[in-house]
């Protein structure tokens, strides 16, 4: 038997996983339009991907209106965008498969072609992220300055997750994870580099992740903390993440999470943090550095093929391994790790937006 280690069961809060060779959340941009709802076709790809006993992520989830930051992302705040959901959580149970929701807010990389009433995005501070984003129609464009958010709109977005996490389970997920990686909106309050606020929710590290830590403590009232993860990238630079110090950062939080018995951690590599295929040997090693704070089950992400991911099971740095661009090319990826057979080669022009082609036509085994 091929990579070993990823083949062995393992008790993920409430649930119990067959095998270690997770689906990550992958945004793909086919729900259906308007109105950002799943449709047959995603219950179709999701399908090919799931096996018995084996666990996936759903692509990031809009928790409201003002969460869109991407043309063609699911939401989860509407009746209609619950029901599309049925269909993919259907599929999965099907198989015998477990499957999470991740949602999350994008903060300020969104742009306001895709905000209600055409309004700037909101942020925790009037800081814009470098670089370049897309308008609603798929247009270059650059980043705005976002509009710092007041204090006493803050409870609202709070809500706005348990709303999120709530349709979540009428949707039919087994869990949620809530998205605090990779700069988006609970990441922005995370970092000092977009955080500069003067209030409870900055300043500090304790200020800083309150933001998180009361989006979790909500989000568990909803499902209990068996079924609710967290997803992080602690060294990340994707949409101008910048922090000064990310070890005392991550250490606090990841101490903070693993208070609350939570299902999982899920972290995201460093050396997979670019848009290239090229990992960094030297990077740091984030789910080796923060297991023993978190102190539960560790999901680790980023770069990782099947020999890589064994091995880091093995040796304990993590419990699981979430695959990413892999899962996209290969529906049978869990089967093919098992074996050590070929994988397909992804193709990176059908990544995002489209149809059937570069979704649901990847051949198996």
């Amino acid at each position: 038997m091929a990579n070993e280690a990823l083949f062995q069961p393992l008790t993920v809060g409430a649930i119990t996983l067959s095998h270690r060779v997770v689906m990550a959340p992958l945004t793909r941009l086919r729900s259906r339009q308007p109105g950002n709802i799943p449709q047959e076709m995603n219950a179709v790809y999701y399908g090919q991907r799931a096996t018995k006993g084996g666990l996936q992520i759903a692509e990031a989830t809009d928790i409201s209106p003002t969460a869109v930051g991407y043309p063609g992302a699911p939401g989860i705040w509407t009746d209609e965008q619950v029901e599309g959901w049925k269909l993919v959580t259907a599929a999965v149970h099907a198989k015998g498969g477990f499957i999470f929701d991740q949602i999350w807010h994008t903060g300020r990389i969104s742009h306001s072609s895709m905000q209600p009433g055409g309004a700037v995005p909101f942020a925790p501070s009037a800081i814009a992220a470098g670089g370049k984003h897309m308008t609603v129609t798929f247009q270059s464009t650059e980043f705005e300055t976002p509009r710092a958010l007041e204090t006493a709109e803050i409870a609202g977005l709070i809500a706005d997750f348990r709303k999120a996490a709530e349709n979540a389970k009428k949707a039919g997920f087994d869990g949620v994870e809530v998205h605090g990686a990779n700069g988006y909106l609970i990441g922005q309050f995370l970092h000092d580099g977009s955080n500069t606020r003067t209030d409870q929710y900055g300043g500090s590290i304790e200020n800083r992740a309150r933001f998180l830590l009361e989006v979790v403590d909500e989000v568990v009232k909803v499902w209990g903390a068996d079924r609710v993860g967290v997803r992080l990238s602690p060294w990340g630079k994707n949409n101008s993440q910048v922090e000064s110090d990310p070890l005392a950062l991550y250490s606090y939080v990841a101490t903070q999470l693993g208070q609350r018995k939570l299902a999982y951690l899920h972290l995201v590599e460093p050396r997979a943090d670019q848009s290239s295929d090229v990992n960094d040997a030297n990077a740091p090693d984030a789910a080796a550095t923060f297991k023993s704070k978190f102190g539960g089950v560790v999901i680790g992400a980023g770069g990782f093929n099947g020999e890589s991911g064994a091995q880091t099971v093995a040796d304990g740095k993590a419990d699981a391994i979430a695959y990413g661009r892999h899962f996209i090319a290969n529906p049978d990826l869990a089967e093919r790790l098992h074996r050590g057979s070929a994988l397909n080669a992804y193709d990176r022009s059908t990544f995002y937006g489209g149809g059937d082609k570069g979704y649901t036509d990847y051949p198996t085994l």
